[in-house]
């Protein structure tokens, strides 16, 4: 299934500034398929896969030196094939099990830059606290799920796909409604790979579970690698609490209550490390970048991917795949999921919201993006513009902003007078794109 982070691989490889190439991102989530696939379509000569789990044998290569005129050397032998500079992609898989690997690749950026690397895996994080980063010497992408666009994609409905990522506007009723319907659908299967394409040939939500039910469980049994920095129990708990509380704000000391808030927060911080959890910090849309005003201690969190925070609350068949609101899902809840993993998805490496610091006050706007080089205060919600009372508090307390975007299941529309504009949900990613 094609990916458009497939794009992203392309302007690495004709970049003048090119470096070996590090990708990161959860199990599962389809980095080795697109590699491989990218190496395939995008060199003329060979994609040479070094997949230190299926060999982890193969590590010893960079246990005498990190030279990598004699590490491709010995690659050719145990591959019994040449490495063509400037045709060629060496693909080092899993590479997580193999940290000198990793220290290596500064050393072929400075020694063979003509050579294209790509590395990839997960947990990398937890490999990277041990070894001298090679920080300068590599580029750094992050890989989700598959997006709603290629969800679309997947099941041949290219059209349909292409309307998304064109300019907004009123679309006829018919196509609206058909639209709606596959993101109803894709609300429940989500993104990952796995799931797509057992969904495309199979049609079968139960069939879709089941996978979704064997990904949650190498989830969790991955916990044992996050020894000894965390308690599996504890983090069982939290990622079950992250996935029951999408939109809404997080305490540590709920998100396990058989556990201290400092050991909450060091879970919580290593399922983000390992990309199975991502944070969304309240912020000042006063100035860019919102990094300098995100807070420490008011934030929010999502699961990594929509069908895997269903499997984690427990949800199958039923009354919830009957509703047709999208945003009565979990009270509103999915639909703020699917808007942060498309916003994830298209270039937007963090994820914010505002909350109005004043006590006793309640006003919060679900995310801030940034569009076209200004910051837009965007809400997940339905109903009148009259009842956006936290959006229109934001667009009068800063003026300077951008517009601000509802995304609901209504049609296209636009208040100018109040600098509002309603986009239907499954115009997310083109907003942040």
């Amino acid at each position: 299934m094609d990916r458009l982070f497939q794009e992203k691989l392309e302007s690495w490889k004709t970049s003048g500034n090119r470096k070996p190439l590090i990708v990161r991102g959860a199990r599962q989530v389809g980095k080795s398929y697109t590699i491989s696939d990218f190496g395939k379509k995008g060199f003329k000569g060979k994609t040479h896969v070094v997949d230190f789990e299926k060999h982890p044998e193969w590590t010893g290569i960079f246990d005498r030196n990190l030279d990598p005129v004699r590490i491709v050397g010995e690659l050719e032998i145990i591959l019994n094939t040449k490495i063509t500079i400037g045709k060629d992609l060496l693909f080092f898989d899993e590479i997580q099990a193999a940290p000198k690997a990793i220290m290596a690749l500064r050393y072929f950026y400075e020694s063979l830059p003509g050579l294209h690397v790509i590395a990839a895996g997960s947990l990398l994080e937890f490999a990277l606290k041990d070894i001298s980063f090679p920080v300068g010497r590599v580029n750094l992408m992050n890989m989700g799920p598959m997006n709603f666009y290629e969800f679309l994609w997947a099941l041949g409905k290219e059209k349909m796909a292409a309307l998304i990522r064109s300019t907004p506007g009123k679309l006829p009723d018919a196509i609206h409604s058909e639209l709606l319907e596959q993101l109803r659908q894709y609300l429940f299967i989500g993104g990952m790979p796995a799931c797509v394409e057992t969904w495309r040939n199979s049609g079968s939500l139960e069939n879709v579970y089941e996978i979704q039910t064997d990904l949650v469980g190498t989830y969790r049994q991955d916990f044992s690698k996050y020894n000894p920095m965390a308690d599996k129990h504890c983090l069982n708990q939290v990622l079950g609490s992250v996935a029951r509380n999408v939109g809404h704000q997080i305490k540590y000391t709920q998100l396990a209550t058989e556990f201290t808030g400092p050991t909450n927060k060091k879970a919580l911080e290593l399922l983000q490390l390992a990309r199975v959890v991502n944070r969304v910090s309240a912020s000042s849309p006063a100035s860019l970048p919102l990094g300098i005003m995100a807070s420490d201690k008011r934030f929010k969190a999502l699961p990594v991917d929509l069908g895997l925070m269903h499997c984690l609350n427990g949800l199958r068949t039923g009354t919830e795949y009957l509703k047709n609101d999208l945003l009565a899902m979990y009270n509103g809840a999915l639909a703020e999921q699917f808007a942060g993993q498309e916003f994830l998805s298209a270039h937007q490496e963090q994820l914010w919201y505002w909350s109005r610091e004043e006590k006793s006050s309640s006003a919060e706007v679900d995310y801030l993006i940034v569009r076209k080089g200004k910051i837009s205060p965007v809400e997940v919600k339905a109903g009148a513009s009259g009842k956006l009372r936290s959006l229109h508090l934001i667009l009068e307390q800063y003026p300077k902003l951008g517009p601000g975007y509802v995304l609901s299941g209504a049609p296209y529309g636009t208040m100018k007078e109040q600098r509002l504009i309603f986009l239907p949900l499954y115009y997310a990613f083109g907003l942040a794109d």
